[in-house]
């Protein structure tokens, strides 16, 4: 129980981008709305972003570990994909 907010977060990142890949907004209308993919992407982002945080804490706390590095890792690469998928979504909105 030493990483579960970090590895519960990589877990929930995980399903929140696949259902943002699978029933995201397209340009033909069909998915979901734009609205909620919007906020699906930005609660992923923030919670991937804060255990992101947590591993980078938890090197220097505790020192170098194969377990914090791989759950570091995931949940930069997850926030990233997530900000990314935001700044999509948000230019779909403008136009």
């Amino acid at each position: 129980m030493k990483y579960s907010y970090p590895s519960l977060a990589l877990g929930l990142g995980i399903v929140l981008g696949l259902v943002l890949l699978r029933f995201g907004t397209s340009p033909g209308g069909e998915g979901m709305p734009l609205l909620a993919a919007l906020l699906m992407s930005e609660f992923g982002f923030l919670v991937t972003a804060i255990a992101a945080g947590l591993g980078i804490r938890d090197l220097v706390t505790r020192g170098r570990q194969s377990a914090i590095w791989l759950l570091l890792a995931g949940n930069l690469v997850l926030a990233a994909n997530f900000l990314r998928m935001g700044l999509l979504f948000w230019s779909q909105a403008s136009g």
